[in-house]
């Protein structure tokens, strides 16, 4: 049961992940955006990840409870996307000021 809700948690996060990742793109733009905030997110899901790996019940059961993890890297994946973004997204903002 415990893993049913671990994978609902990951999923309404990996709902927002792309949601976030459009509308970043689309605005061209850092406003309103931490990369701390994304690193922290990244750490956090990097540290999930490790504590499966640590776990030693987990890793007994590791080959009926594996999609556990598929949660965590595509979650991982996303906001590391967001991550490429908010730096495509200051690279235009530089660009734009230098023309002004």
């Amino acid at each position: 049961m415990s893993e049913i809700l671990e994978i609902v948690m990951l999923i309404c996060f990996g709902f927002s992940w792309p949601l976030n990742l459009r509308k970043a793109y689309k605005n061209r733009s850092t406003k309103g955006i931490s990369l701390i905030f994304y690193c922290l997110i990244e750490l956090g899901y990097v540290a999930g990840i490790i504590s499966k790996f640590l776990n030693e019940a987990y890793m007994a059961s590791f080959s009926t409870k594996w999609y556990v993890l598929i949660f965590y890297f595509i979650n991982l994946i996303v906001v590391g996307l967001n991550i490429l973004v908010y730096f495509r997204n200051r690279r235009l903002e530089r660009l734009e000021s230098a023309e002004e």
